[in-house]
């Protein structure tokens, strides 16, 4: 009766979160395949059920005064139950097919708790 569910290979070199879940878009114990892009960023708000926004800073060049700007992009993913996130931690989210109007990423790895 209490059989553990394996984790999936999701072809991404991430440690798979050790709690296990029900969700059928978790890439570990669900069905979604993740494909694409891997970002790198910061927890902004998890005021959604189910979705985190997460903010990405970079540098953009500006050629005509060579120098760089800081910039910050802002992108929704699906964080599924098994993968526990608060505002300030640095996740891994990988790019999957859209799971609706704003959200195309989901939460694979939790890299840093908040400082």
């Amino acid at each position: 009766m209490g059989e553990k569910k394996e984790t999936r290979d999701i072809g991404i070199d991430v440690t798979p979160p050790s709690e296990v879940c029900e969700d059928k878009n978790c890439p570990f114990h669900g069905t979604l395949p993740v494909r694409g892009q891997l970002l790198v960023g910061e927890i902004a708000s998890t005021k959604m059920q189910g979705t985190v926004v997460v903010k990405r800073e970079y540098l953009h060049y500006i050629p005509k005064y060579e120098r760089y700007e800081k910039r910050i992009s802002k992108h929704s993913a699906h964080c599924p139950p098994c993968i526990k996130v608060d505002i300030g931690d640095k996740v891994k989210i990988a790019e999957c097919r859209p799971l609706s109007k704003t959200v195309s990423f989901v939460v694979v790895e939790k890299i840093q708790e908040k400082k």
